[in-house]
């Protein structure tokens, strides 16, 4: 599928839940991707990418960046303590702050640094033991403690267990935010980022259906 057709069916998903044209950020997952995919996409314009590890990431964008203006980079796989500063150099936004360990540490960071990306709390909506994220019924506790720190928390993120329907996933998200006064909603991948707009999402994750299938080997 191509980058003008997923553009078109996220203004389409706008436009059903009657939002603003263009209230949806497509951010095209390039993790794992080769060069020249990556690179095939940037020529038509898109900027916005999300990386899922800080190493790779370091090894592809600043080449782009030498290219490529207004590149907005948002990691969105889980980040080590010991990387958040080369995260900090990388990326404009971080999705997966999920424990008090990491939060102390980004603090840190953007007091020596005096700037921080934005940050999304990741809510591990499915309570799935092999996932990360906060808890459901932690969140609101982390929500405040990540306030305390003077950390850029613009909202929240989440990954749907693969066997349940993702709707009652993102609605439970958009509860969670809603009642933190939190407007940023990081959810919604290739196969349910319509039904993510319609719950509200900001952001949604589009890796495999503009670039092709991953090739882990």
């Amino acid at each position: 599928m191509s980058l003008e057709e997923i553009t078109a069916r996220i203004r389409a998903a706008e436009s059903a839940a009657n939002r603003a044209s263009g209230s949806v950020t497509l951010i095209a997952v390039s993790k794992v991707q080769p060069n020249e995919r990556v690179e095939a996409i940037l020529r038509k314009g898109q900027r916005c990418f999300g990386e899922n590890r800080v190493q790779e990431a370091a090894g592809k964008w600043p080449t782009f960046r030498e290219t490529f203006e207004n590149i907005d980079l948002h990691l969105i796989g889980p980040l080590q303590t010991n990387k958040v500063r080369q995260a900090f150099g990388l990326c404009q936004s971080i999705h997966s702050v999920d424990r008090p360990k990491l939060a102390n540490a980004i603090a840190r960071v953007a007091q020596e640094e005096g700037h921080c990306p934005d940050l999304f709390i990741q809510i591990n909506t499915g309570e799935e033991d092999q996932k990360a994220g906060v808890m459901p019924g932690d969140a609101d506790g982390f929500v405040a403690e990540c306030t305390k720190l003077d950390l850029p928390i613009k909202g929240l993120m989440c990954i749907p267990p693969v066997d349940e329907e993702p709707s009652l996933h993102f609605a439970l998200l958009a509860k969670i935010a809603a009642r933190n006064g939190l407007s940023g909603l990081s959810m919604g991948m290739s196969g349910d980022f319509e039904s993510a707009i319609a719950q509200g999402a900001t952001h949604v994750r589009v890796g495999s259906a503009i670039f092709g299938a991953r090739d882990y080997s």
